[in-house]
């Protein structure tokens, strides 16, 4: 069986911030999570984290994680950390030991990790980079058999020229490791238990180190501070991008589209530049997201096309609906089937009816609108006292003129007809006409008057 550590613990000096740096967001995601998501598609016992910096900052946040939450109190190394997590892990598992600031790990590679242990009890990451500055290396002897793992800190220059990099990512069975933690020594630059020591103890104990490495080095690509995670975020982002392409979604510019939550999409959807989607979104066939547009937890049905600069929260949109540009769709809104939502208008916590149009400059909230309306611009729903918000119902076939106000509660009947400019302050009957009575007086040569 195996279990799961995900070390948390570390500050993050680098990111110049009290946030514990695995709480930093990629993608919508803090890294923590990515790592979680990954480790928890794997067969296995229990997900340990341990944690440190920021208190209980980490453990409250990701509260929602089915995990077992361990608090490194001092801050003694990797090694340390690991040995908190044992106590609770039998001795015939295997422990993959992961960590919550290298967010691209996938579940493949893991998986090929735990497969490659499973001989001789301790299978390691590593990977080749150009540049090893930082990273711990790995030194083999003649004949290629892996025998320690030398800190950047402490390595002499002969070592710094290796460019197979250790990940600190590895598998090992749990009474190798426990036996191994039990005679780390804190004598080294750091002044830290490092778990990387255990290699050495392996190899005088004769147990072969056996070793794997990503297909990308971008997935052991650790966040030290804000310009390696910008650079994971757009590495990131044209996985995903590639990924919807190969679906059949036509991304304008990958490069300039985020997705940062889940997105399912039918056929023949097109994606303008610079659109943000995040949480849980559905796309139907044949729609099309202008650019610049904001798509949070919604779904959007077939032949509908979002126009540029619209924002969109926890809505579901109909077919073959038109919304925007610059349209506001507020969350618990629901759109029927060929719904026109123009410029400028703004819809909250409200059902809109199939065919019914607010083309313009128009907002509408707390309502419930039938179908068939036509809305003028400049109409407004007064849902607000200063205390409570009320309802405003507008049954089918009914026409609002244009800069109207709709004192809520009020309910405007089927077929009925409000008047240009008209406040309406009590119900009006199916297939009425209100309107306010406007006088007007008209002065004949008028002369405006003019600066001195």
């Amino acid at each position: 069986m195996l279990s799961i550590i995900i070390l948390a613990a570390g500050q993050g000096t680098r990111m110049k911030s009290e946030i514990p740096k695995v709480l930093h967001k990629l993608a919508g995601r803090t890294l923590l999570e990515h790592v979680y998501i990954s480790a928890s598609r794997l067969e296995h016992r229990m997900i340990n984290i341990v944690y440190g910096y920021g208190g209980k900052k980490v453990p409250e946040t990701l509260s929602h994680l089915p995990v077992n939450w361990i608090e490194q109190e001092h801050q003694l190394g990797t090694g340390h950390a690991v040995n908190l997590a044992l106590h609770t892990i039998p001795q015939d598992d295997h422990v993959l030991i992961l960590y919550g600031d290298i967010p691209l790990i996938t579940f493949e590679t893991l998986s090929a990790l735990i497969e490659d242990s499973n001989e001789t009890g301790f299978s390691l990451l590593t990977s080749y980079i150009e540049d090893p500055k930082g990273y711990g290396r790995i030194v083999r002897n003649a004949i290629g058999v892996l025998e320690k793992i030398v800190e950047d800190k402490d390595a002499d220059e002969t070592q710094r020229s290796i460019c197979e990099i250790n990940t600190g990512i590895m598998v090992v069975r749990a009474s190798l490791l426990k036996n191994w933690l039990s005679q780390l020594d804190k004598n080294n630059a750091q002044g830290e238990y490092y778990l990387t020591d255990i290699v050495e103890h392996a190899v005088e104990q004769k147990v072969q180190v056996n070793s794997k490495s990503p297909e990308s080095v971008m997935e052991v690509r650790g966040v030290n501070d804000r310009a390696q995670l910008s650079e994971l975020e757009r590495y990131y982002q044209l996985i995903q991008a590639h990924h919807l392409m190969k679906l059949g979604v036509t991304l304008l510019d990958p490069a300039r589209f985020d997705l940062r939550g889940d997105l399912e999409t039918g056929e023949d959807v097109e994606i303008d530049v610079n659109v943000i989607i995040e949480g849980s979104v559905s796309i139907g066939n044949n729609v099309k997201i202008g650019a610049n547009c904001y798509i949070n937890n919604a779904d959007i049905n077939d032949g509908t096309e979002i126009f540029p600069n619209s924002y969109i929260e926890n809505t579901v949109i109909g077919k073959n609906c038109r919304v925007g540009p610059f349209a506001r769709v507020r969350p618990e809104s629901r759109l029927d089937n060929n719904v026109h939502i123009g410029n400028f208008v703004e819809i909250k916590k409200t059902d809109v009816g199939e065919g019914t149009k607010i083309n313009h400059l128009s907002y509408i909230g707390d309502s419930s609108l039938g179908k068939n309306i036509n809305i003028g611009a400049g109409t407004i729903t007064c849902n607000y006292d200063g205390a409570h918000k009320h309802h405003t119902i507008i049954e089918d076939d009914v026409f609002i003129g244009s800069d109207t106000q709709l004192v809520a509660p009020v309910t405007i009947k089927k077929g009925a007809t409000v008047g240009a400019g008209t406040t309406v302050i009590r119900d009006v009957e199916t297939g009425e006409l209100i309107h306010n009575k406007i006088e007007h007086t008209n002065v004949k040569n008028w002369k405006r008057p003019v600066k001195k």
